[in-house]
């Protein structure tokens, strides 16, 4: 992730497959979610979105 856009885009696209991630840090490129999260679903939304997503 390069900028802020990619932030809000990243944390859309993890929200639209209902989670809201607690954090998403821009610099790591590392996102936080709440314990119980769909993360097979999270990590599908977010590449369809045009990113790629580390285990």
């Amino acid at each position: 992730m390069d900028c802020d856009g990619c932030v809000k885009a990243v944390t859309r696209a993890a929200t639209g497959a209902g989670t809201a991630p607690l954090s998403v840090d821009l610099k790591s490129g590392e996102m936080r979610l709440p314990e119980g999260a769909d993360i097979a679903a999270i990590a599908k939304a977010i590449q369809r979105a045009g990113f790629g997503v580390a285990p």
